[in-house]
């Protein structure tokens, strides 16, 4: 932001060496990048007036000159062509300095007396970007009669300093002089002075309509007709303000809205009234593949996300960005509708993006803009018209306002406020630092209710509050305190410990932990074979994903360990185990989505269905995970049908493994067959006891029986063990199964299963007889529910 240091003056007094002013402004936040002094090697460089012009008679390039300087007429000879007589121009007298360390003596040229030298921009040290294109050449003709022997530094203005500040992004109300002198007032303790507006307007009212489409894209949007407009060249005060912050002069209406713009920070647009169809303005979405041809005669295209300004009829304005061409101010301009707006900053950061147009006026919409300067900004241009003498201001305004914003309070603990700094402010050195910036504050008890301006837009919490104290009071006054706080031992959580115990366990069983990335490609649930109907399908997109492969959040564990087998099948190697413990990401309706943790373990090679069914069935057993069933499933899309299995508690399914698919496997280029595991960390841990019950060692002896049956193929050992459980009788102290045998000795679709089972009874010896019994028992039941038949 280049603030011209003669401007910031008309706001707040600056009292103080330039230098001495930038060192304070940036103590307190506004960082001053650099600071340019314009006149300060200029000595002895006044106003003159060309009285005439004679031919030099020993020379044909140059002429001499009589030139008027007030006290005295000087001849200076010179080789100038652009001069005429009764031009006012300045002249470096004898003994004058000019920038580069360039000293004006008196002296002669082929034998003609010369007392000075007519100076041009470039001798006086003004860059060519500051002065209007018309005079950049030659020797500098000044616009108006002036006082004679007149410092040059005081007419052209360039006895002050220009200064850059370097403005973040989170304070668009800097983005102004006004917004800088604020700044300035709390930094100097300097009272602000604000431009007293006031407009006369005529008798005649305003007969025009505006329609808003919607409120989301346009929150405010007012307007104001002039007549009578005359076209001409601005102030020279307000052309060379505008130059030295950056913007060229064009004419005096366009003039005075990029005035009050960089003034005020409200951006401003002028149109042609006559060039407008029909009374009224209509704020509405482009439609797509449209045209629109703006102010630099450049054909864009649009798209419906576009705001546009437009008549009954056609487009007027990229609202936000750029007038178009079609309703420019001209020469020929006899009436004027002024636009003051608040457009949605979203919007227009998107539409200067995808247009590659970056205005004065987007950069400031895009930032936010505070919504009340819509009717102070557009006030301040009519009254500069009616200044210069530049048109007729209708009486009345059109202001669409539907939705008018609140005012934004906060309560904050000054005792809060003083901990975090490490001060010991007075709650009233406080206040009164918040009112230089004016916050209006109340206190309340031991609080204090702050009522924030509507153009500190960046105010939301008390550590906004926390450092508008600390920059005003001063980072060089905070004085240094050592580092407090009390040392604790670091324990880990039970989630953390469990999760620590599931990783142990299954490097103990062969198995090597991967990590993988958590953006995964939404392609991953394709090629395991995902139905379209799956809850796992409902992903969370990432806004700003880095390309396809990592554009949403992953809802399974199976996909990123199919990819590393996968990887290793195709870099050879033989046979791989491996697991991974990470987030899953579940999206909820309205609210955030559910973070949860899941296991994933995936083999192949050398490994079967019941190398990882063991290896389950042991980590189960480590973290003391015992209730649980294992249940065939054969509708799982990403398993072996026939090949995969649930494991559920109360009816909860627990996680599911198997054999991966065939297709699945296809769809990964993995050629051996290969086994997944995926399980629910969070039921896990809820369901899991690590208590273990001693007891003591048995006094009485146990007894073991055999006992084998013939039952069918179908029939799971699951379904045998039910009922040895169920009819133990409170004696069987354990069982095990160690016989499988089908062959010749039994039928076809039959198998043999043997188990050993050990009797005890903790009270006393038992007997044959009961002993006999239980056992007896078991076999009925097998024989009746499961139409089993004793092997003998």
């Amino acid at each position: 932001m280049l603030v011209p240091l003669k401007w910031l003056r008309d706001y707040v007094d600056i009292d103080i060496d330039v230098k001495e002013f930038a060192d304070k402004m940036t103590m307190t936040g506004s960082k001053v990048e650099k600071i340019e002094f314009f006149g300060e090697e200029i000595e002895k460089v006044v106003v003159a007036k060309i009285l005439e012009i004679k031919q030099h008679p020993n020379a044909d390039k140059l002429v001499v000159t009589q030139v008027d300087i007030g006290s005295e007429v000087i001849q200076i000879v010179t080789g100038a062509n652009n001069i005429k007589v009764g031009d006012y121009i300045p002249v470096a007298l004898v003994n004058a300095k000019l920038p580069g360390g360039i000293k004006i003596k008196k002296g002669k040229l082929r034998g003609e007396l010369s007392q000075g030298m007519m100076c041009s921009c470039e001798e006086l040290g003004i860059p060519n970007n500051m002065v209007e294109e018309s005079k950049r050449d030659g020797i500098y003709i000044l616009d108006s009669s002036e006082e004679l022997g007149k410092d040059i530094k005081e007419v052209l203005g360039i006895n002050d300093a220009l200064i850059e500040f370097e403005i973040t992004s989170n304070r668009p109300d800097c983005l102004s002089i006004i917004g800088i002198a604020r700044e300035a007032s709390a930094t100097l303790g300097n009272k602000i002075k604000y431009p007293q507006i006031s407009i006369k307007e005529s008798d005649e009212d305003i007969d025009f309509d505006v329609q808003i489409e919607d409120d989301e894209i346009c929150r405010r949007y007012a307007t104001k007709i002039v007549k009578d407009v005359v076209i001409k060249s601005s102030p020279y005060w307000m052309q060379r303000r505008l130059i030295e912050a950056g913007i060229r002069p064009i004419n005096n209406i366009v003039d005075i809205t990029n005035y009050v713009m960089l003034e005020m920070g409200q951006p401003i647009h002028a149109f042609d009234l006559s060039k407008i169809k029909g009374s009224k303005i209509i704020v509405k979405k482009a439609e797509a593949n449209e045209t629109f041809v703006t102010l630099d005669d450049v054909e864009r295209k649009l798209d419906e996300n576009m705001i546009m300004i437009a008549d009954e009829e056609k487009n007027l304005a990229i609202a936000g960005v750029m007038g178009g061409l079609n309703s420019e101010i001209d020469e020929n301009t006899k009436e004027i509708l002024i636009e003051s707006a608040n457009f949605n900053p979203d919007n227009v950061r998107y539409t200067s993006k995808r247009l590659g147009l970056r205005t004065e006026a987007s950069s400031r919409f895009e930032k936010r803009v505070d919504i009340n300067l819509v009717k102070t900004a557009l006030d301040r241009v009519c009254q500069l018209i009616e200044e210069t003498n530049s048109g007729r201001v209708l009486r009345g305004c059109i202001d669409k306002y539907k939705n008018p914003v609140k005012e934004n309070k906060m309560i904050i603990d000054p005792c809060r406020i003083n901990k975090l700094l490490g001060e010991s402010l007075e709650v009233d050195e406080m206040i009164s630092i918040l009112e230089s910036l004016e916050f209006k504050c109340i206190k309340a008890e031991d609080k204090l209710e702050i009522i924030i301006p509507s153009y500190r837009l960046d105010i939301s919490q008390e550590a906004d509050i926390l450092e508008e104290v600390a920059r005003m009071y001063g980072y060089d006054k905070i004085s240094s305190q050592p580092i407090y706080g009390e040392t604790t031992m670091g324990l880990r959580t039970i989630g953390q410990l469990f999760e620590e115990k599931i990783k142990d366990s299954l490097v103990a069983m062969g198995l090597n932990e991967v990590l993988t990335y958590s953006f995964v490609s939404p392609k991953g649930l394709d090629k395991i074979n995902l139905p379209e109907t799956s809850i796992k399908r409902k992903l969370i997109k990432i806004l700003n994903p880095l390309g396809e492969e990592t554009s949403v959040m992953r809802s399974t564990l199976i996909p990123n360990m199919m990819d590393i087998m996968s990887r290793n099948n195709s870099h050879k190697v033989p046979q791989f185990a491996g697991f991974e413990v990470g987030n899953i990401f579940i999206p909820m309706q309205d609210i955030i989505p559910t973070e949860k943790k899941s296991i994933v373990a995936g083999m192949y090679g050398q490994y079967d269905f019941f190398d990882m069914k063991g290896i389950l069935e042991e980590l189960f057993n480590n973290i003391g995970f015992k209730e649980y069933e294992i249940v065939p499933e054969k509708n799982h899309p990403t398993f072996h049908p026939g090949r995969c299995a649930n494991i559920i508690h109360n009816s909860n399914i627990i996680g599911v493994f198997g054999e991966v698919h065939p297709d699945v496997l296809e769809n990964y280029n993995l050629n051996k067959r290969a086994y997944i595991a995926e399980l629910d960390f969070e039921l896990l841990l809820l369901l899991s006891r690590d208590n273990k019950v001693y007891k003591s060692l048995p006094k009485y002896p146990a007894s073991s029986r055999d006992i084998a049956v013939v039952v069918k193929d179908e029939i799971f050992v699951k379904e045998i063990e039910d009922i040895i459980k169920n009819n133990s009788n409170g004696i069987i102290e354990s069982f095990k199964l160690f016989d499988i045998y089908k062959g010749n000795q039994i039928e076809k679709g039959y198998k043999s299963v043997a188990y050993s089972i050990t009797y005890r009874s903790e009270d006393k010896t038992l007997t044959d007889e009961e002993i006999n019994t239980v056992h007896e028992n078991i076999v009925k039941e097998l024989e009746t529910k499961l139409d089993a038949k004793l092997r003998l």
